[in-house]
């Protein structure tokens, strides 16, 4: 029996093509590793910097995709057959380093990602350690439930580091993925969340959703904000649009290079800058609970997986609406 895969053979820009595919044989499990068929796989920007080399080579020839809703294959530890169930980016750490035994375990240097330490999910089967794999909530299609295993849980950390006081004014930067379910968890939580985006779309999506604008730039102070947007000169106007004492947190692991900060325009009145690193395995587990509290609006954008080249294509030109999803 064999598995379509899709592998990144040379990093590069997506135009020059850095993804192959081909046919292998069904990957093998390692101890307490659940075998899972793959139903569906978000795409993730996280899986564009992988693919055209933003991020250093951790395994060479990897397949990409961290999103993954699958059913198990074959069982250990709690997990049988036919369950569904997530794969998300955090695959490994520790346990015994000073971050993970003080709850950090994002933080911890041997820490282990899927779709970059070990291949993920552009492909019809893929392994996760039985520890690392999330139960998933009912009431969502495999469609909607992917982008929750990263957009949903990294969204959901940036807005804790981002520490909006209740009924706080909450600022986005840049509306994809993971912007429009962290908005509907603060917008639930009974926060006033204002968008800036460029896209069209994106704003037509965020009003929708119930963000109080969605412009060039926020009407008012505001007490939080998260960049989502890869862009490093958003980084001054964001912490420029902020109340003293607001704190921009800046969700993504690639950044492009940060203007020179004026520190009485962007700094001063304890303004703070947060970034986020990857998530614990408590954030996925709290994100995916209050998602079954409270039934969120997914944006998806299916592709077949044999197209999964085009899906990272529309993503890096910003063609995307809400989530593109690979799906066998």
């Amino acid at each position: 029996m064999e598995s379509r895969v899709w592998r990144v053979r040379q990093p590069g820009p997506v135009s020059t093509s850095p993804l192959r595919r081909s046919r292998e044989p069904l990957p093998s499990p390692g101890p307490g590793e659940l075998l899972v068929r793959v139903l569906a796989c978000g795409v993730c920007r996280t899986d564009l910097h992988v693919t055209e080399g933003d991020l250093p080579v951790h395994r060479a020839e990897v397949t990409p995709g961290h999103e993954v809703v699958g059913e198990v294959v074959s069982a250990v530890d709690g997990f049988a057959v036919g369950d569904r169930v997530g794969i998300a980016w955090l695959r490994h750490t520790c346990g015994s380093c000073k971050f993970c035994l003080r709850g950090a375990e994002n933080l911890c240097p041997s820490s282990r990602y899927t779709g970059w330490d070990a291949d993920g999910g552009y492909a019809d089967y893929a392994t996760v350690p039985a520890a690392y794999a999330y139960r998933l909530p009912g009431g969502y299609s495999d469609q909607e439930l992917a982008p929750f295993l990263c957009a949903g849980i990294i969204g959901y950390r940036a807005l804790r580091r981002a520490a909006l006081p209740p009924g706080g004014r909450l600022g986005i930067y840049g509306f994809g993925a993971s912007a429009h379910l962290a908005a509907q968890v603060a917008l639930a939580e009974g926060a006033t969340v204002h968008v800036v985006t460029r896209s069209a779309a994106a704003r037509e999506l965020a009003l929708s959703l119930g963000a109080a604008s969605a412009a060039s730039v926020p009407p008012e102070p505001l007490d939080a904000a998260i960049l989502f947007a890869p862009v490093g000169t958003l980084v001054p106007p964001a912490l420029a649009a902020l109340d003293r004492g607001g704190i921009l947190a800046i969700a993504g692991i690639h950044l492009s290079d940060v203007p020179v900060l004026n520190y009485q325009e962007h700094l001063f009145q304890e303004r703070e800058i947060r970034s986020v690193t990857a998530n614990t395995r408590d954030d996925g587990r709290e994100f995916l609970a209050f998602a079954e509290r409270h039934r969120l609006h997914v944006t998806t954008t299916p592709y077949p997986l044999d197209k999964a080249d085009q899906a990272l294509a529309d993503l890096a030109a910003d063609k995307v609406n809400g989530a593109a999803v690979l799906v066998p």
